[in-house]
């Protein structure tokens, strides 16, 4: 599917259509950042299957060479991150072009702890790959906070209901944590706000509170 026919039918709002359009021309990324979801009942919802389906897609058409998936046992006991992996493997990534992150336990955690890792990973060009709702709310984030830039590839809504038939069976055992409790235990709502502000990284270890580049 070439980046016409995805624009084409994408959600009718102007901004996540742009955005795309703007990441879409450069591809393909070293990695696409994906944040986690809550892992209930022992399957993925409809959010966490759109996000991972939506990786899938765009490695799948060559928009990303790698994928990291990223969130650590917030919510439940499962690791985030190593959930969306694991259906990600099912769906056809290979193994090897899916990284984990599981420290993060919120949405700016989420780019945060990634960006490092592709830093680490020695990758050079990323991307945030989530719904436009999630991709708007971390768009200024995701410029004032890091060096290199992080492009935006919001959902294509159209697309994903191409492939929303796909429901692959996975064993959450890998990805289960030890010694779990969740963060609504541990924190009030105002500090769990906090920290979905970012304001739970340590921006002084970073000169200028900016991550330096890739």
């Amino acid at each position: 599917m070439t980046t016409a026919q995805l624009i084409g039918c994408i959600t009718p709002k102007k901004g996540p259509a742009k955005r795309f359009a703007a990441a879409a021309a450069i591809k393909p990324f070293d990695a696409i950042i994906v944040p986690g979801v809550p892992f209930n009942n022992g399957h993925w919802d409809s959010i966490m299957k759109a996000r991972v389906l939506w990786s899938y897609v765009l490695y799948k058409n060559g928009y990303a060479k790698n994928v990291i998936y990223s969130g650590s046992s917030v919510y439940s006991s499962y690791y985030e991150g190593i959930i969306m992996g694991l259906y990600a493997e099912k769906l056809g990534i290979p193994r090897a072009h899916i990284f984990y992150e599981t420290q993060a336990r919120h949405s700016t955690e989420n780019v945060y702890y990634s960006y490092l890792l592709a830093q680490k990973q020695g990758f050079k060009s990323i991307a945030l790959a989530t719904d436009p709702f999630q991709s708007a709310m971390l768009k200024g984030f995701t410029r004032k906070r890091f060096e290199s830039p992080i492009y935006l590839l919001p959902f294509v809504t159209d697309t994903l209901a191409q492939y929303s038939q796909l429901n692959p069976s996975i064993d959450p055992t890998p990805a289960k944590a030890g010694n779990f409790t969740s963060i609504t235990e541990k924190e009030s709502f105002w500090q769990r706000l906090k920290g979905t502000m970012g304001r739970d990284i340590k921006w002084g270890q970073h000169p200028d509170g900016k991550v330096g580049p890739l």
